[in-house]
């Protein structure tokens, strides 16, 4: 077990390095992770069922006790983000397929790497914790309804179908994760230290298997897909901070709202676009997933190292 910490660890600490590898051997050699396309929607399902092991009933008090906080994050994660998406398909005028998915990215609920993201920024975790939450439960409903809105005019959108697919693969396992924490809470916490390990497998797994089956695609469109997917997730995080300061939000709150909004759930984004819209629509998903983490690392010690700065309180001249 001692073993498996340390390279859960290790794991997490370099997942985006990771990711990068996978993806560029996939796009270079797509046979190596074509096995792994089929099998996205499993693997979204066990990032969620362990997000769901690391969760107790009593962790949504927090919603509760802060609904303010809490309805003006869930807000911006689902005005900001689809909008961005639709103004920036619009604008860089992105064949259908790819709209779809840009709009699709936007549309999920924030990723749980924003949580980790938040605490290295020392912004406001818990905050950032009951975002995540309230984001996805809202999802089954919220998710499908904006891609319908949005997306409608460039694909056909089937809304029960959508509906039915994130509650399989997201409410389902994040419940079932919920329930054996709750019954067997000791020999989960043994553990629970390499549930990092198995999530970023996944992911990681999740991203090669996008990257083979649309190598040809991302080929043709990757750079342009690139600069949709950073203008977007950049774009996010300084829109969510002004916000929070607009709402008279302390520089914690805005810390955590700010990433949580840039923070997307791309691997829920993948398995919906190769369900419903086809490999292609998968693409901005899986370079979201890369680059997210990416960015969110920059942002974290941004944050931390130079926003922390105008926190902490100035020197008193001596008289």
């Amino acid at each position: 077990m001692y073993y498996l910490s340390k390279l859960s660890n290790f794991v997490s600490k370099y997942m985006a390095p990771l990711v990068i590898i996978v993806a560029a051997i996939a796009l270079f050699e797509p046979s190596s992770f074509k096995w792994a396309a089929p099998k996205i929607t499993i693997l979204l399902g066990v990032v969620m069922f362990g997000m769901g092991m690391t969760l107790k009933p009593r962790d949504f008090k927090l919603v509760f006790q802060r609904p303010r906080d809490v309805f003006i994050g869930a807000l911006a994660q689902f005005t900001i983000m689809p909008l961005l998406a639709w103004c920036l398909a619009k604008a860089f005028d992105l064949p259908p397929e790819l709209a779809a998915g840009v709009i699709l990215v936007g549309t999920c609920p924030g990723g749980t790497s924003s949580n980790v993201m938040t605490y290295l920024a020392r912004g406001d975790v818990a905050l950032s914790v009951s975002m995540t939450m309230t984001t996805t439960i809202l999802a089954p409903i919220v998710t499908p309804l904006l891609t319908w809105w949005l997306a409608g005019a460039w694909v056909d959108i089937s809304l029960t179908a959508m509906m039915l697919s994130i509650f399989q693969v997201v409410i389902l396992p994040i419940v079932l994760g919920i329930v054996l924490n709750t019954l067997f809470e000791a020999q989960i916490q043994k553990a629970v230290k390499i549930l990092p390990l198995i999530s970023v497998m996944a992911i990681i797994l999740i991203a090669g298997g996008v990257v083979s089956v649309s190598s040809q695609r991302i080929m043709e469109t990757g750079l342009l897909i690139m600069l949709v997917v950073m203008c977007h997730n950049l774009l996010g995080y300084g829109i969510g901070f002004l916000l929070a300061k607009a709402c008279h939000m302390d520089i914690a709150k805005a810390k955590a709202i700010s990433i949580e909004v840039g923070m997307q759930n791309s691997g829920l984004a993948t398995s919906l676009a190769m369900l419903h819209f086809g490999a292609a629509a998968a693409i901005p998903g899986a370079i979201f997933s890369v680059w997210h983490n990416i960015s969110g690392s920059l942002a974290a010690n941004y944050l931390s190292s130079k926003i922390s700065k105008e926190e902490s309180p100035t020197p008193q001249t001596a008289v």
